[in-house]
């Protein structure tokens, strides 16, 4: 298993907090309630939702804002206020506290802390309030054929979803709070016997070196343990889709979950995979495979068309039909530009087009973003300023770049277009050849947790082709064996995922 090549994990501030919860740790609960009392106002500041609640043999202490009061008074409170033990409360998830550190996490996680005099320990009530955001289609992976459920922001919830569909006891779930400030929950999914235990092994000790101050989204923790940190091609796959996390874990690869963000992390990803969609595993075979080469010639067209065309024009005009020569350069006469300044300019107001559409409300976005392309360019070329050629061209490649399932991988391929047409303007063909060369091996050298990014086409795997270049029946892809008969298979029929 590679290493990754800068470790480097740590982005906290120069000022530390005040309280640190390995600090807290050390400091165990005192045998008197006002004592604890009042060291939890003061770890909270006196924060106007810390609330407490006296009851005949003690007190009651918990975050207003964070915990179902009407549940906890209904049910906890009036047990308490008539007297009864503790183990009369039902359907309460009842925890034994004895320090300061997990007294305050567990208030953190929408407990109610139970406080009893003469006792060196509390108990912790578990009440969260469950409001959270309904169960939707997700916007960013939509299908037209395939489940439509999707992650929200509540993890529990999104650990539920995944086990809907993976109904066995190998389902493995290791969790992890990291942040100094947010103490956010992270969630390592796995299939016992099926993902390689060095690969596991590895998410894992790159999970526990992270030290934040905060994770909000699961691109913090994308970013502190990817291979390649300065590439531009991604190697993780982020998802919003139960399915796809489940169709990943069946390949042998391992999930994240993040508390906050419907956005799952799924690992190793490699280049075919970010070219596969989810509802290439719910088409007919045929259809798949044919969906999966338009995207590779229009991969192809997304990079490379604009750096062809002024390559072409600007160099190797004798490659053009003599018809097609005399249309472009009769479209070109009236342009004050060369061509390659043409492709920059066209590039970078289609890709702010692009933008402006996604940032505006949806109402508006898509209107500005198609409305706003077709007038500029119409424009520009009445006005002499644009040649109708360079319209289409860019046009189309706009288009080819909307095929990209992957919307960060999209992202990279329309970043690398920018310096290939620069060097197809200054060496013609030749640069288009020496830009692709660099970036073939580039991908070669980029790694996934072990996994050369480019397989299984390079190292060739003749099983692994079966589920990359085309989509074979789901008959015709090995069964999977019991984990001590074999290694496990990485084409085991899942949706949306490579084959790792």
């Amino acid at each position: 298993m590679s290493k990754r090549k800068t470790p480097r994990m740590r982005m906290s501030s120069k000022r530390a907090p005040t309280l640190r919860t390995q600090d807290l740790q050390q400091r165990p609960l005192s045998s008197s309630i006002q004592q604890n009392l009042d060291a939890l106002k003061e770890i909270f500041g006196n924060s106007p939702d810390f609330i407490t609640r006296p009851f005949p043999s003690g007190h009651l202490v918990c975050l207003r804002t964070i915990v179902d009061m009407q549940r906890l008074e209904e049910t906890v409170l009036a047990t308490l206020q008539e007297g009864l033990r503790l183990d009369k409360l039902a359907a309460a998830e009842i925890v034994r506290v004895h320090n300061l550190g997990q007294a305050v996490h567990e208030m953190l996680e929408g407990s109610a802390l139970i406080l009893q005099q003469k006792a060196d320990e509390v108990f912790s009530v578990r009440m969260n309030n469950a409001r959270h955001r309904s169960i939707e289609e997700p916007q960013t992976e939509a299908v037209i054929r395939g489940p439509r459920d999707g992650f929200t922001e509540d993890i529990e919830l999104n650990l539920s979803l995944v086990r809907r569909r993976m109904k066995t006891p190998s389902l493995r779930v290791e969790e992890f709070h990291l942040g100094e400030f947010t103490k956010t929950t992270v969630q390592l999914l796995s299939l016992d016997g099926v993902t390689p235990e060095e690969r596991l092994r590895e998410a894992r000790e790159r999970i526990q070196k992270i030290e934040v101050n905060s994770v909000l989204e699961s691109n913090y923790i994308e970013e502190l343990i990817e291979d390649s940190p300065f590439g531009l091609f991604p190697t993780i796959q982020n998802t919003e889709r139960p399915d796809v996390v489940a169709g990943g874990l069946t390949e042998g690869r391992f999930a994240i979950l993040v508390d906050g963000t419907p956005f799952a992390l799924v690992a190793p990803l490699t280049f075919w995979g970010a070219l596969q969609s989810p509802e290439d595993y719910y088409s007919h075979f045929t259809i798949a495979t044919a969906l999966r080469w338009l995207r590779f010639i229009f991969l192809a067209m997304a990079l490379l068309f604009p750096s062809i065309y002024v390559a072409i024009t600007t160099y190797h005009q004798e490659m053009l039909p003599t018809n097609l020569l005399l249309s472009v350069a009769s479209a070109r006469e009236g342009s004050p530009f060369p061509a390659i300044v043409e492709a920059l300019l066209m590039e970078v107001t289609f890709e702010a087009l692009r933008e402006a559409g996604v940032r505006l409300p949806k109402s508006v976005g898509q209107a500005v973003s198609i409305v706003g392309a077709l007038v500029i360019g119409q424009a520009a070329v009445e006005a002499g300023i644009i040649s109708a050629p360079m319209v289409i061209v860019v046009s189309i490649t706009g288009i080819a770049s909307f095929t990209i399932p992957r919307y960060n991988f999209g992202i990279a391929m329309r970043l690398f277009r920018f310096p290939i047409i620069c060097l197809a303007g200054t060496l013609g063909l030749f640069g288009i050849v020496l830009a692709v060369m660099t970036l073939l091996i580039h991908l070669s050298g980029l790694r996934s947790f072990g996994v050369p990014y480019l397989s299984p086409v390079s190292p060739f795997s003749l099983q692994g082709v079966k589920d990359t270049l085309v989509r074979v029946p789901h008959w015709m892809m090995r069964k999977r064996l019991q984990p001590q008969e074999a290694e496990p298979d990485t084409n085991s029929q899942p949706p949306g995922g490579s084959n790792a």
